[in-house]
């Protein structure tokens, strides 16, 4: 269960990226905000996690998350750069979010 909580968070912080880019430098009101519940909420959930977890492989999950996810969105619908590089790189953070998942560091 707590695994889960770090994934979930880890796909409310793709969303707070995500909406923090949208919102211009906190200048937009509806990305500000949603950015505030996605973060409050991502935080919120990594910190229910870290109650059952070690602190390392969670955190490295829950940026690894964010950060491919991020990655995927903007490629997807903010028109980022694609290359192979990129792709290549991000499936090696989702190999090694794996990784951690697998490793069994909870206690």
């Amino acid at each position: 269960m707590a695994w889960l909580l770090v994934v979930v968070a880890g796909f409310l912080e793709t969303g707070f990226a995500v909406c923090l880019k949208l919102s211009h430098g906190f200048t937009r009101l509806w990305p500000t905000i949603a950015f505030c519940v996605f973060a409050l909420g991502s935080f919120g959930l990594l910190t229910l996690s870290l109650k059952k977890l070690d602190v390392g492989p969670a955190y490295a999950v829950w940026t690894g998350i964010g950060a491919a996810g991020t990655a995927i969105y903007g490629m997807i619908f903010l028109d980022d750069l694609v290359s192979t590089l990129k792709i290549v790189s991000i499936s090696f953070v989702i190999i090694g979010v794996i990784g951690l998942q697998l490793s069994g560091s909870s206690h």
